[in-house]
């Protein structure tokens, strides 16, 4: 797949929610109520939403957001 400029698309997911623990690992409190950003069709774009949303969370240090690389996912072997 190809953008209109002719640049590959390099998915990326947006996510993030509330951890049960601050000490290690990423277990979420519930995971019906994770907020799925959305998906962007690049890193550069995918940052720019995931530290929006992690500004808006900063008051609450449970609260984290994450940036999914899908076309790693989607494309293992891939370049």
């Amino acid at each position: 797949m190809a953008e209109e400029d002719g640049k590959k698309q390099l998915l990326h997911l947006v996510f993030g929610g509330e951890l049960t623990s601050l000490s290690g690992g990423v277990e979420f409190r519930d995971l019906g109520s994770l907020d799925l950003v959305g998906i962007y069709p690049d890193y550069k774009s995918a940052e720019a939403a995931w530290r929006a949303k992690a500004q808006e969370t900063v008051d609450n240090a449970h609260m984290r957001y994450f940036v999914v690389h899908l076309h790693r996912l989607l494309d293992p072997d891939a370049k």
